[in-house]
C-alpha cells in the first residue's frame, strides 16, 4: 500500500483548553510538527464565547495550512452530565469547523491514540508528550493540550494505509 501523504490537523477539543497540532506527512516517510497551539480561554469568557473561539481558531488552522484530513480525540470519560455537555459542546465547535471545510475527519479514543503512539493504550500523559518529542524530532516537549493533539494527529498517519512511519 502506498503510505499516507498529506497535512493533518489534530484536535484535542476541551471548553478551557483546547489543542491544535498540524503534521505533515510526506512520500519519504518523514513526519514533521508544522505548527501547535493551546487554545487558553479564561473564566472570563462566557461559554459561548469559548465555542465561538474554539470554532473560529479551528477554521484559522484549515485556511492557513493544506489541511488534507483531521483527527479529533474523542471524549471517553466523563464525571458528569455538566462536563459531558461541555466536552461535547467544545467538540462540536471544532467538528462544525471541519464539516463547512468539507474535509475527511476521523475520531480516536484515547487508548487508541495511546496504543498507536506508545505502544501501551494506559499510557501516561508524559508517556505520549515524551513520544510525540521522539517521533517529531522536538527538542523539548510540547504542552499537554499540544502533546495530546499531535498524538491524534499521528495516530492519523499511522492508522491510514497501513504503514507504520515508526
Amino acid at each position: 500500500m502506498a503510505p499516507f501523504t498529506g497535512t493533518v490537523l489534530g484536535i484535542d477539543p476541551s471548553l478551557r483548553g483546547s489543542g491544535f497540532s498540524v503534521i505533515e506527512a510526506s512520500p519519504m516517510h518523514t513526519i514533521r510538527l508544522l505548527d501547535s497551539l493551546t487554545l487558553k480561554l479564561g473564566a472570563s469568557k462566557s461559554f459561548t464565547e469559548c465555542l465561538g473561539e474554539i470554532f473560529l481558531t479551528t477554521q484559522q488552522f484549515l485556511k492557513e495550512y493544506p489541511i488534507t484530513a483531521v483527527a479529533v480525540e474523542q471524549t471517553i470519560y466523563v464525571q458528569n452530565v455538566r462536563t459531558a455537555h461541555v466536552l461535547g459542546s467544545a467538540r462540536g465547535a471544532c467538528l462544525s469547523a471541519v464539516a463547512l471545510a468539507q474535509l475527511p475527519v476521523q475520531e480516536f479514543t484515547p487508548l487508541r491514540i495511546k496504543k498507536s503512539i506508545t505502544g501501551r493504550g494506559q499510557a501516561t500523559k508524559q508517556q505520549v508528550s515524551q513520544m510525540v518529542m521522539q517521533l517529531l524530532h522536538l527538542l523539548r516537549p510540547l504542552p499537554y493540550d499540544e502533546s495530546d493533539a499531535s498524538a491524534a494527529a499521528l495516530c492519523y498517519c499511522f492508522s491510514s494505509k497501513g504503514l507504520s512511519y515508526v
